[in-house]
């Protein structure tokens, strides 16, 4: 049977003109992505960022993204695919948080994309049997943390990642810059698929999309949004991988750089990350235990064995918002919105509630911190 709900997530991907950030204005004060095809005009153009021409626009491809989401649900549930649309609560957690994260991802696989640890390994295709040693190397540390393992599943650190998560027997996610049909390079299909009971494959793409150049960029940020920490291995000066480490600090997110030889061409890029301050030198797992102050947090949590809020003292709604403030501290109104998965309308109420309340306190510009 079809999602009704998915189709008309998928659907909302399928209207020209409507982007990630729109989607969740829509979403957010529409109420859901149905409400979204069905308010009339003059709900639509109250609605920051939406005018006339929108509004015409979506009437105009309504039927066709309908019909074509439809297929689409419906070969997901043949093929074991997962539709994640942001506000499921499988979606990534921390790649919700930047702002040009997909609407929706296409799953498969058996991971928990919030498991409570998670690294992103990237680095040239060109490795060399140093790289391939540090690699191993770093994988093997990381096991005693539990951490799931991020890559693209390309050549060279990519792979050599994967494989070596799979030995160690941590989970490792594959993120394409293809459909979820379509394993690129066709050569790793057999750790692609010993992937899917031990990680996972991740993309954007819908199903049929070839992996074309603009693509990689994109699965990039991908790679470093859902990630507490990106380790480049090893990188020539002009390199995607260069660049996914700037999408990284662009998201605030964590870089570490392995330093390399400095007559190697591949360490060319790690030795400048260090250089100019842009990547902490990664030499020992204890520097990234540090770095992410794993040590303190797993003091901190054997220490403390009772939940901050008592769930019996909140409504459904009221602990949707905690969760998202416990985390963030202090959010806008339009963001919570959407991490919570509330209406703007329905969230005022929780969000006045909650300041009766003396948990969070309303501060200017609409943004709201926890006390």
């Amino acid at each position: 049977m079809v999602d009704e709900q998915n189709i008309y997530e998928a659907a909302l991907t399928r209207l020209p003109g409507v982007g990630a950030q729109l989607t969740r204005q829509l979403v957010s004060y529409c109420g859901s992505p149905k409400a979204v095809f069905q308010a009339p005009p003059g709900k639509l153009l109250k609605i920051p960022g939406v005018g006339p021409k929108l509004v015409k626009s979506i009437a105009e491809h309504a039927r066709t993204a309908l019909v074509q989401a439809e297929e689409c649900v419906k070969r997901a549930t043949e093929e074991g695919v997962q539709l994640l649309f942001y506000t499921s609560p499988k979606y990534p957690d921390r790649l919700k948080q930047v702002p040009d994260a997909p609407t929706m991802l296409y799953y498969r696989g058996n991971a928990n994309l919030n498991q409570r640890r998670i690294v992103s390994m990237v680095g040239t295709r060109q490795i060399s049997a140093y790289g391939q040693t540090v690699t191993e190397r770093i994988v093997e540390e990381l096991k005693a943390y539990n951490v799931m393992i991020v890559s693209g599943l390309a050549y060279g650190v990519d792979v050599v990642a994967h494989r070596a998560a799979l030995q160690a027997g941590l989970p490792t996610i594959g993120v394409m810059a293809s459909g979820p049909d379509i394993v690129y390079p066709a050569v790793h299909r057999k750790y692609a698929e010993r992937m899917l009971t031990q990680g996972g494959l991740l993309t954007e793409n819908t199903f049929g999309t070839k992996p074309d150049a603009p693509r990689f960029p994109a699965r990039n940020r991908i790679i470093a949004g859902m990630s507490d920490c990106t380790i480049v291995v090893e990188a020539a000066m002009k390199s995607g991988t260069l660049i996914t480490a700037d999408i990284a600090h662009s998201y605030d997110k964590e870089v570490m750089a392995v330093p390399g030889n400095i007559t190697s061409p591949v360490s060319e890029g790690t030795n400048y990350l260090i250089k100019s301050l842009k990547a902490v030198a990664y030499t020992s797992v204890q520097d990234l235990v540090e770095l992410l102050n794993w040590d303190l947090e797993d003091e901190a949590a054997a220490k403390t064995t009772v939940a901050a809020f008592n769930p019996a003292d909140y409504s459904e709604d009221e602990l949707k918002v905690l969760s998202v403030l416990k985390q963030t501290r202090e959010e806008h109104i339009d963001n919570l919105s959407w991490k919570a998965q509330l209406p703007v309308s329905l969230l005022a109420s929780v969000l006045l509630g909650l300041e009766f309340k003396g948990i969070i306190k309303a501060m200017p510009g609409k943004r709201f911190q926890l006390i």
